[in-house]
C-alpha cells in the first residue's frame, strides 16, 4: 500500500530532496563545503526576508528555540508569552524551566491571539523585556496577526516562533520588527527533522552579550567567533544541509509569491471539501490558516480510532489532537511538498471512512468542493494568460 503523509510536520519530501542526502559525505572545514552552507544561509535569508545573522543548529524547532532563552536572557527576567494553544503553551514551560519571570497571556484555543491585551499588558509593566508568540498554531490550525504582535509588542524584544509558517504564510521578519524568528527544516523546507536556524537582529544581540544564563552547545558567541569561515564550532548536520540546500533551490525556483498562493488553495480545498460533508473546522475558514487545517469529528466517532484506520485502510497519515483537542479533533497537514490532487486523495479517503463508520452523507461532495475551488483558481490563471 502506498503511504501518504498528511501531518502539519515532518513533512513529504521531493525525490531530489531525498537523493541530496546519498552525496558522499564532505568535511565540513573544506571550501567545498563553505561554498554549500554559505549558499543555504543567504537564500534562507531570502525566505526569511532578513539581512541579520542565521545561526543553524544540528537540533529539532525545540533546541534552537531553547538557544533563545539561553542567549538573551538572565535568570529572573520577566517575558511575556502570549498563547493560545499547544505549542504557546510549551513556550511558557520552556521560560519556567531556566527560571524567566513569565506573564502569561493565555487565549482560548481556536481564538487569535489579542494583541491589544498584549499591547496593553506590556505598557503597565516596564519590567518586560520581552514578548514571544507562535505564528502558526498548529495544534488548532490557527495563524495569529504577527504583525499586528510586533507593532504591539514595540519597545521590547519580539520573538516569533516560525516553525510552521515559513515558506506557508506572509512572513517579514525586518519589515514586521521581528528580532528573532525561529523554524526548521521538517515543515515547509520539506525536508527530513534534525536542523533548525534562528535569524537574530542587532538588538537581539546586544542583549545576547549581557545575558546570565548558562549555555554550551547552543552558544551564539561561539556560533558567531568564525561565521563567515566556518558553519559550526560543533560537527554540522552535513546531509541534512545538503538536503536544506536542494530544497531551498526548488522553492526559488518555484518563487515565495507562488508557494504562499499554492498553500492558500491547498487550505481552500481542504476547508470546503470537509464543510461541503457537513464537518466543523475548530478554527476560522481563512486563507491564512494555509499550513494545517483542523476538523471536528462527529461525536460518536472517536477521533483515535478513525486515525488508526484511516492509516492501516488507506496508509493515509493525518495528525490527532494535542493538549486539550486530544481525541476531539483531526488535523490535515498541507504545508511544504503538497499538490492538489494530494488533497483529493485525502478528502477522498476521509469520505469512504466516514461512511464506514456510520456517518452518510452525499458521496463525493468532498472532492467536488475541492475541484471547484481548484477550477475557480485556474480559471484565473487561463484568463491571466489569455489576457497577456
Amino acid at each position: 500500500m502506498k503511504t501518504r503523509l498528511l501531518v502539519p510536520g515532518p513533512t513529504p519530501t521531493p525525490p531530489e530532496v531525498k537523493l541530496a542526502a546519498m552525496q558522499e559525505l564532505i568535511d565540513e572545514r573544506t571550501s567545498e563545503f563553505g561554498v554549500i552552507y554559505s549558499r543555504v544561509v543567504s537564500n534562507l535569508k531570502k525566505l526569511m526576508c532578513t539581512d541579520n545573522d542565521i545561526f543553524m543548529f544540528a537540533s529539532s524547532i525545540t533546541g534552537a528555540s531553547e538557544s533563545i532563552i539561553q542567549n538573551l536572557f538572565s535568570p529572573g527576567d520577566k517575558i511575556l508569552v502570549a498563547s493560545n494553544g499547544f505549542f504557546g503553551e510549551r513556550w511558557i514551560r520552556l521560560c519556567q524551566a531556566f527560571g524567566l519571570d513569565v506573564i502569561e497571556l493565555d487565549f482560548k484555543w481556536g481564538n487569535k491571539i489579542d494583541n491589544e491585551m498584549v499591547k496593553s499588558s506590556i505598557s503597565n509593566d516596564p519590567d518586560i523585556k520581552a514578548a514571544i508568540c507562535v505564528h502558526c498554531e498548529t495544534s488548532t490550525s490557527m495563524v495569529n496577526d504577527v504583525e499586528g504582535f510586533c507593532e504591539a509588542a514595540n519597545g521590547v524584544l519580539k520573538i516569533v516562533d516560525g516553525a510552521s509558517s515559513l515558506g506557508v504564510c506572509k512572513l517579514k521578519t525586518d519589515e514586521w520588527g521581528i528580532d528573532v524568528l525561529v523554524s526548521g527544516g521538517q515543515k515547509a523546507m520539506m525536508c527530513p527533522p534534525g536542523l533548525s536556524f534562528i535569524s537574530v537582529s542587532n538588538r537581539a544581540w546586544k542583549c545576547h552579550l549581557d545575558s546570565k544564563m548558562s549555555r554550551f552547545y547552543f552558544d551564539w558567541s561561539l556560533a558567531k567567533e568564525n561565521i563567515d569561515s566556518s558553519p559550526s564550532p560543533w560537527t554540522p548536520a552535513i546531509s541534512l544541509i545538503m538536503q536544506l540546500d536542494t530544497a531551498i533551490l526548488r522553492m526559488l525556483e518555484e518563487g515565495l509569491d507562488n508557494i504562499l498562493q499554492r498553500h492558500i488553495v491547498l487550505g481552500r480545498m481542504v476547508r470546503s471539501g470537509v464543510q461541503a460533508i457537513g464537518l466543523t473546522l475548530f478554527a476560522s475558514d481563512s486563507d491564512v490558516n494555509s499550513a494545517v487545517t483542523a476538523v471536528i469529528l462527529p461525536d460518536f466517532i472517536p477521533a483515535d480510532t478513525f486515525l488508526k484506520s484511516l492509516n492501516l485502510k488507506y496508509g493515509i497519515q493525518v495528525a490527532p489532537g494535542v493538549g486539550e483537542l486530544k481525541n476531539r479533533i483531526i488535523r490535515i497537514g498541507h504545508c511544504g511538498y503538497f499538490d492538489v490532487f494530494d488533497i483529493l486523495n485525502v478528502l477522498s479517503a476521509i469520505e469512504l471512512l466516514l461512511y464506514q463508520y456510520g456517518y452518510h452523507h452525499q458521496f463525493g461532495s468532498a472532492v467536488v468542493a475541492a475541484q471547484k475551488v481548484l477550477v475557480e483558481e485556474e480559471g484565473a490563471i487561463v484568463s491571466d494568460l489569455l489576457l497577456s
